[in-house]
């Protein structure tokens, strides 16, 4: 059951090649969200290294810093990006949910969804730079990148439900037990305490959950449950926090 849902983790979000699950039930869809931080390892390797590698010779914080997310956001297809564009145009369409849904069903992004994304990423892009220039942005896209997936087993944590019948979200929502999201939230706010100044990297990891509470708590009330874009767009908001408590 944890190599399948690893195996689900990491083809879901990321571009790695992975042999197809043998297996996909609630059980592997729920393993596969405790696991998503273990999946994305590979883009917080790359998105330090970036980091890194723009230190080195010399680029201006602001370009490593869009390099570090340009290429964690083509190491996930850019799938959480999308789904933030498509919550931001659901919500913003209609009160009515069906409605919503349906706007979000739709494959293009409106300016509600595209004045969100570009919000969101100069925000990720900004804070980002301004961890770099604190001499911390190394740890700052690691811890980053990791509590951004770290809130998919909260998003998908029992008694959340989802907004339709079929999809991604139908597959996931209500599949994490509440304790081993708790798990995921601690051993992340452990981790990023070690790496940083532990109060640093506790209020990143805990600015991280609340973000994405927040944008989940509205998915819920608003459409009825979670949606496949309602937990990208958690991610990246999510994202979004974590960076901007880490961004002095």
């Amino acid at each position: 059951m944890i190599l399948d849902a690893l195996k689900m983790a990491v083809g879901t979000l990321t571009t790695v090649r992975v042999p197809a699950p043998g297996v996909i039930d609630r059980r592997v869809a729920g393993g596969a969200m405790v696991l998503a931080p273990l999946a994305v390892l590979p883009l917080a390797v790359v998105a330090p290294v970036l980091v890194y590698s723009g230190e080195l010779v010399g680029l201006p914080a602001f370009a490593s810093a869009a390099l570090a997310l340009g290429a964690v956001a083509l190491g996930s297809r850019g799938l959480h990006l999308d789904g933030l564009a498509d919550t931001a145009d659901g919500l913003g369409a209609s009160y009515d949910r069906e409605r919503a849904l349906e706007v979000m069903r739709r494959g293009d992004s409106g300016p509600t969804g595209i004045a969100t994304l570009v919000l969101v990423l100069l925000v990720q892009t900004g804070a980002l730079s301004g961890a770099i220039s604190a001499g911390h942005g190394i740890a700052a896209a690691a811890i980053a990148i990791a509590a951004g997936r770290g809130v998919l087993s909260l998003c998908c944590a029992r008694g959340v439900p989802s907004a339709r019948p079929e999809g991604l979200g139908a597959t996931v929502a209500g599949s994490v037990p509440v304790w081993a999201s708790v798990a995921v939230f601690a051993v992340l706010a452990g981790s990023a305490a070690l790496a940083l100044p532990w109060w640093q990297g506790l209020i990143a990891v805990a600015l991280a959950y609340l973000a994405a509470s927040a944008l989940l708590v509205r998915c819920v009330q608003r459409l009825g449950g979670v949606t496949g874009d309602v937990l990208g767009g958690c991610v990246e908001v999510a994202v979004a926090g974590a960076l901007l408590a880490l961004s002095f």
